[in-house]
C-alpha cells in the first residue's frame, strides 16, 4: 500500500498559512478587473452601458485632479465618522445602563427591544420631518445605523460576564466600581468592540443610502446619482470602486485595531 505525502502534494499550497499575506484577499478583484479588461479586449460586449477600465481610470484621475473626487468623499466621512461617533456614544451608555441595571432594563428594555425591529430606512420620513432635507438629518439617521449593534452588543457582553468572577471579586472586597472596570468591563470588550466594528461598517453603508434617499449634496452618493442620471457609466463605476475601497480601507482597520486593542487574548482556539 502506497502512502500520499502531503508535502509533494499540490494541494499543500492552499492552506491558509502557505499563502503569502500580501496575496490573501486579492483573488476576486484580480479575477474581476481581469475578466473586465478582456470583456473590451477581446470584444465581447459593445454595450454603452458599459466602459472600459482605462476610461474609468481617465474619469477618476480626472476627478482627482479637479478636487471633485476629494471633496465628495470628504464630505461622506464627515457625515460618516460624526453620525458613527454620536452613535456609538449613545449606544455604549444605553447598552452599559440595561446591562447594569435590572430597573432600568425592566423600564427601557422593552421599548428598545421593540424600536430595533423598525427598519432603519423606515425612520427617514420622520427624521425628515424633524432634521430637514440636509447634513443634520442625514448624520441622524447614521447616528441610528450606528446606535443599535452597539447598544446590543454592548448589553450582551455586559450580561455575559460569569458570575463567578463576580463572586471572587466580591469576595476580594471590590467596590461596584472595581467590579465593573476590573472585572465586568474587560470580559465584555470584546462583545462591545464587535458593535463598534459593525457601528462603522454600518454608518458607512448608510452613508450612501442616506445621500440616495435624502436631498441630494456633496458626497460619493451624489455622484453615483449624477451618473445614474447622465449615464455616466464611468463615473458610476469609478463611484462604486471608490466606496468598495473606503470599506474595505474601514474594515482593515477596525480589524487591525481590535486585534491591537484586545491582544491580551491570545489567539483564538477556533483558528488553525
Amino acid at each position: 500500500m502506497t502512502t500520499s505525502n502531503a508535502s509533494t502534494s499540490p494541494l499543500w499550497l492552499l492552506h491558509p498559512a502557505r499563502v503569502p499575506k500580501a496575496l490573501r484577499g486579492w483573488v476576486i478583484p484580480v479575477l474581476l478587473f481581469t475578466w473586465w479588461w478582456a470583456a473590451y479586449r477581446f470584444a465581447w460586449t459593445d454595450s454603452e452601458l458599459f466602459v472600459p477600465l482605462s476610461k474609468v481610470i481617465e474619469t477618476g484621475w480626472r476627478m482627482s485632479a479637479s478636487g471633485e473626487l476629494w471633496h465628495s468623499l470628504g464630505a461622506s466621512l464627515y457625515r460618516m465618522v460624526t453620525g458613527f461617533v454620536l452613535g456609538t456614544v449613545a449606544g455604549l451608555i444605553v447598552g452599559a445602563l440595561l446591562g447594569v441595571s435590572r430597573l432600568f432594563e425592566s423600564l427601557v428594555g422593552p421599548s428598545f427591544h421593540t424600536i430595533k425591529q423598525v427598519s432603519l430606512l423606515a425612520w427617514i420620513p420622520l427624521i425628515s420631518v424633524w432634521f430637514g432635507l440636509g447634513d443634520p438629518a442625514k448624520i441622524a439617521f447614521l447616528s441610528l445605523a450606528a446606535f443599535f449593534p452597539v447598544v446590543l452588543n454592548t448589553f450582551e457582553g455586559i450580561r455575559s460576564v460569569s458570575r463567578d468572577h463576580i463572586e471572587v471579586a466580591r469576595i476580594f472586597a471590590y467596590t461596584r466600581r472595581q467590579v465593573f472596570t476590573r472585572v465586568v468591563l474587560p470580559s465584555a470588550t470584546p462583545s462591545i468592540f464587535t458593535g463598534i466594528y459593525l457601528a462603522l461598517i454600518y454608518a458607512w453603508l448608510a452613508t450612501l443610502g442616506a445621500e440616495y434617499l435624502l436631498t441630494s449634496g456633496a458626497g460619493i452618493g451624489n455622484l453615483l446619482v449624477d451618473g445614474r442620471e447622465h449615464f455616466w457609466m464611468d463615473q458610476v463605476l469609478l463611484g462604486v470602486i471608490v466606496v468598495g475601497l473606503v470599506g474595505f480601507i474601514l474594515n482593515w482597520s477596525a480589524s487591525k485595531i481590535e486585534a491591537r486593542l484586545l491582544s491580551w487574548r491570545g489567539r483564538s482556539v477556533a483558528q488553525f
